[in-house]
């Protein structure tokens, strides 16, 4: 089931701004990494207590969900360049304000500011691609959230390169990186079109009015469920794997693997979208998560599971964009939803597996994840059928 392409003349991106657009998501996935380790210097700074260091991170998703939020209530009434120049010059000028902040309040303030950037762009740029390359979209959505990924490996990169009490000149960096990007703006189009009803249940998948409530529901639950199976991976492996004998040096590359294998997985994808719909990829990977993350539980295993758990979580977020598109079009604001939620679900993950954990044991790391998985698989069937072309 594919979305009609949009005829050549309403085309969203120029071959520039499908480039710039790639390279903010490396800029936006580097700015969420750029927070844990710069934590030490935070706390040398400000003379702050680990939580209170960790509120930086917290502040960031906070202003992201915002900036999902609003993006969204301005999607289709204010012309898309000028919603993605301002999210870009929020990232920015929050940035540069969080590197001189004389204050660690100052500096959460900033910090929501840039994360509501961050939101705007993170949405905006889903969207529009969800919608503006016709039977493509799914995988172009995999390529440009593959470039979150290397933004998200190269963050952290570029503050142990040099260190941790040097977050400032970074964050300076980073603002002016952003400026460079609104001159490509002009090669995105003003208005994106929108799936006429038709071409949409031409092509199946559009569920009963009845149905959309629940539909809206799993999707959202899909994506909470994912994000917090992909934080929960990345925050407790280091930990499991030590856990269960390795060294801190081999559990941290493992983990580092894990990410790696992320955006691996997403440029993988690309050209199977093609080929194969969104559902069966989802199911795919829910599947092959949920018998990985089983495997993880074998400590012989683990380090080897845990890298196909990156394999195959990757595709989620991106390719359940357009199914969600196709299967419930009159929902204008369901992409902001589940973006939103994905962003929840990583704020979520942290504490509620920990308190999991704390009851069961870190050795129950994967098996406790793995049943978050089995209901991310149980939610995706559940949705192939309701959203089966009637």
């Amino acid at each position: 089931m594919m979305l009609m392409s949009a005829p050549s003349h309403q085309r969203v991106f120029s071959p520039a701004a499908v480039v710039a657009s790639c390279v903010g998501f490396v800029l936006i996935g580097a700015l969420q990494a750029f927070y844990g380790p710069a934590i030490p210097a935070f706390r040398e700074e400000f003379g702050l207590s680990p939580s209170a260091a960790g509120l930086g991170l917290s502040a960031h998703f906070v202003g992201g969900v915002a900036g999902v939020l609003l993006f969204d209530r301005l999607y289709g009434r204010v012309d898309n360049r000028r919603i993605l120049g301002a999210s870009y010059l929020l990232m920015a000028v929050g940035s540069a304000a969080f590197a001189l902040a004389p204050n660690w309040p100052a500096a959460l303030a900033m910090a929501l500011l840039a994360g509501l950037g961050f939101g705007g762009v993170d949405y905006g740029l889903n969207q529009l691609f969800a919608v503006g390359f016709g039977h493509r979209s799914t995988a172009m959505l995999n390529i440009l959230n593959a470039h979150f990924g290397i933004g998200a490996i190269l963050g952290p990169a570029l503050i142990g390169t040099v260190g941790a009490r040097h977050y400032p000149a970074v964050f300076l960096g980073f603002a002016l990186a952003n400026l460079p990007l609104l001159l490509c703006l002009r090669g995105v189009r003003g208005r994106a079109p929108q799936p006429s009803e038709e071409a949409t249940e031409s092509h199946g998948g559009q569920v009963l009015a009845r149905s959309l409530g629940s539909v809206l529901a799993v999707f959202v639950a899909l994506y909470v469920l994912h994000v917090g199976i992909e934080a929960g991976v990345g925050g407790w492996e280091p930990t499991h794997l030590q856990t269960v004998g390795y060294s801190a040096g081999v559990a941290a590359t493992a983990t580092s693997v894990y990410w790696l294998m992320m955006t691996v997985g997403r440029f993988l994808v690309a050209p199977i979208a093609l080929r194969f719909s969104a559902q069966a990829i989802i199911a795919v990977s829910c599947a092959g998560m949920t018998v990985c993350l089983l495997l993880a539980a074998v400590p012989g295993l683990a380090p080897y599971a845990y890298a196909g758990v990156g394999l195959f979580i990757a595709p989620i977020f991106p390719t359940g964009l357009p199914w969600l598109q196709r299967a419930a079009p009159r929902a204008r604001r369901a992409g902001a939803l589940v973006i939103a939620a994905s962003m929840v679900g990583g704020v979520v993950a942290g504490p509620a597996l920990g308190k999991a954990i704390e009851w069961s044991g870190t050795r129950s790391v994967p098996l406790l994840l793995a049943v978050v998985s089995a209901l991310c698989l149980a939610s995706t069937l559940w949705l192939i059928r309701t959203t089966r072309t009637r």
